[in-house]
């Protein structure tokens, strides 16, 4: 069926405003498909790290459960190199560092804490990591470093702990009255229900004198 008059210049329009903007609708349109695309495949690839890793977790967990420090190191090695953006990585290294500790390894402990200091995912175990780092240079006798990886500001869930061990540094360094400070403001720091961290901290502050 012919167009009438009217028709044929609604055409027209059509026609002139589409040479002028179909090649940006276009453009947006393929955009628009490559980042859901891309969104799609970045979500399975996600999937398919956190999978793998899980794996290795596991790995890791039963070589502590056997005391096989060969199997532990690969699959610790292993994590951290091949998936080091998943929490898995940075559990991984957490259990390695207690794992070492535990056998006097503190060189390796350090170096498992120290990474996840650096590129833990999470604010929370970057804050589990340094307190624990803290703790072993605590135990090494390297006072000053122990109290300088303290000196981060933590989130306030953390800040009792944080006043806590850096107490505990400076009674190893005989600062008693430093100590007490820093004692005094770990008791003002903690949630009101964690009552044994509380009562811990207050026989240290009572063995310095109150």
């Amino acid at each position: 069926m012919a167009l009438d008059l009217e028709e044929q210049e609604q055409v027209e329009e059509l026609k002139a405003w589409w040479k002028q903007h179909g090649g940006i609708i276009t453009a947006v349109v393929v955009a628009v498909a490559v980042g859901f695309a891309g969104w799609q495949g970045w979500r399975w690839y996600t999937a398919s790290q956190a999978t793998q890793a899980s794996v290795l977790y596991e790995t890791l967990t039963k070589a502590v459960q056997a005391n096989d420090a060969k199997a532990l190191r690969d699959a610790a090695g292993t994590l951290v190199e091949s998936y080091p953006r998943t929490l898995y990585a940075s559990l991984g290294a957490l259990v390695a560092a207690r794992y070492y500790f535990d056998r006097n390894d503190l060189k390796s402990a350090k170096a498992q804490l120290a990474w996840v200091v650096e590129r833990a995912p999470t604010p929370d175990f970057k804050e589990l990591a340094r307190l624990r780092l803290a703790a072993v240079l605590l135990d090494e006798k390297a006072y000053d470093e122990a109290l300088k990886t303290l000196e981060a500001n933590p989130a306030p869930a953390y800040e009792a702990q944080y006043a806590a061990l850096r107490g505990d540094v400076l009674v190893a360094k005989n600062q008693a009255a430093d100590a007490k400070a820093a004692y005094k403001l770990a008791l003002e720091k903690a949630d009101g229900s964690d009552s044994a961290f509380k009562e811990s901290v207050r026989m240290r502050l009572d063995a310095l004198g109150g």
